[in-house]
Order: structure tokens, then sequence, then C-alpha cells
């Protein structure tokens, strides 16, 4: 990187004879020493000098093309090269995503050991699964002890959590679960977002047993029967804003925790 930083080709930049494309970020900033160009003044200043080059400014800041926004880059790079640019794909779905997690894990792998403990997360798979099935929800991701799974409706979502929880219960395990809603990014191999950070962050604020939801989640099911107890304004890590958390707690005919005033 030192010696990448030295290289001076200045002198040979109007000898350049192949078409080239000098790309720049709109706020990408690079600190250098006193004197120096900003990035994009000093990529419009090698454009300048290369005969014909073409000249781009992205938006956004990320100045190395791997990281952050790269579908703006890759995009001009195609057009200049086949000259055409494919339209946009949109990859992006209202969901809602659900979180669980086993609490205490650790301590509870310690506690039975290995053989037993490998045979309760067996049966704490099984168990969630069954009801993904059951409530039509699809499993994206399980990390260890935890499940993110997605339902088209966050009725369905809700339902589904109270049941793992109740269920795992049953089973010497406890469980916590956040669900929230909202548009997530198709990804290769899962999905991605905010909408997906914000459903993690809510399940980690979630005590033992507790299916947690944002206030999203509870206005899109309004009507459907299920009530819902207070948790009060949250901040989340990591996520701008201030959150209303409420805690599931299951169908009107069931009994309900203290409801919101």
């Amino acid at each position: 990187m030192v010696m990448n930083s030295l290289m001076d080709v200045r002198i040979v930049l109007p000898l350049v004879r192949v078409p080239t494309l000098v790309l720049a970020r709109e706020d990408a900033v690079i600190p250098k020493g006193p004197g120096d160009f900003p990035p994009q003044e000093e990529a419009r200043w090698v454009a300048g000098r290369v005969p014909g080059a073409k000249f781009a400014v992205l938006p956004g800041r990320d100045y190395l093309p791997w990281v952050g926004d790269q579908e703006s880059l890759v995009a001009e790079i195609e057009e200049f090269v086949t000259g055409r640019r494919r339209a946009q794909e949109f990859n992006r779905q209202l969901l809602t995503v659900l979180f669980t997690d086993i609490v205490g894990s650790t301590s509870r792998a310690v506690e039975l050991g290995d053989s037993r403990w490998r045979e309760l997360l067996e049966e704490h798979n099984a168990t969630i699964r069954q009801s993904l099935d059951r409530f039509q929800g699809k499993e994206i991701d399980r990390a260890g002890d935890g499940f993110l799974a997605t339902f088209d409706g966050p009725a369905r979502g809700i339902r589904c959590a109270l049941e793992i929880v109740d269920r795992l219960e049953r089973l010497g395990v406890d469980v916590r679960a956040g669900i929230h809603a909202g548009e997530v990014e198709r990804i290769e191999g899962g999905i991605g977002g905010i909408a997906v950070h914000i459903g993690a962050r809510v399940a980690a604020a979630a005590a033992p047993g507790e299916v947690l939801v944002t206030s999203t989640v509870a206005d899109l099911v309004a009507g459907s029967g299920i009530e819902f107890g207070e948790r009060g304004i949250h901040e989340l890590k990591g996520i701008p804003g201030q959150w209303h958390l409420l805690i599931a707690a299951g169908d009107s005919a069931r009994p309900s925790i203290q409801k919101p005033r």
C-alpha cells in the first residue's frame, strides 16, 4: 500500500491510448498530505489528462470499489464496456422477520454436558422447524442456537413465535424472540437491510420467554385479536431513533399481560 501511494504516473497519462473510465465518489474523503486534491478533484484531473477519458461521479463516500454501494459502480463500468446498462433489479420485499435465541445457552451447555446439550439442541431445532412449517414461515439462517425466519404476514410470525416459546418451555429451554416488519433486501444466501438489524436488536432486548415486537408490527396486526403488553421506549444499539416495543401476549381468548394504555 505504501509503494502504491508513492507511485507517480502523471507523466504517462497523456500517452494512454485505450478507452478509459475514471470514477470518483461524490462524498469520498481520504486524509492525505497538505495541498493534495480531494479525491473527486484528483480523479477529475487524471481524467482530463488521459485522451478521450470518460469521467463519472458516483453517489456515496465508499472509496474502495469492493465495499458499500457496489451496484452504481458496476452499472457504470458495464455501460462503459458494453454500451448499455441493464435495468435495475429490485430485490426488496416487505416481510416480517423473526429472530429466536436460547437464553443462557453457554451455561446450560456446561451444565448438561456435550452429549445431552447436542440432543437438546436437535430437539430445539426440530421444534422450531415444525412451528415454522405450521405457520408458513421460511427459515433463512441458523447460527448456533438462534434462528432467523421470515413470514409474509406479521400475525403468523407472532403466533409462530408464541408457539415456539411455549413448546420449548415444556422441553426446559428458555428462548426469547424479536419480531419486526419492513422492507428487506434479497441477497445471495439470505436477506439484509435495516429491517433485519432491527429484528435482531429487538430479540436481544427480549427477556426469557418473551416475544417482543416493534410498534410497527403491533399496528399491522390491529384487529387480529392478538394482544400486547407495554415494554416502553427503547434505544436499539446501532439503530437511529427511539423504538416503541411491546410484548406479544397471544390471542384475546388467552390470558393476557398488561395492555398498553
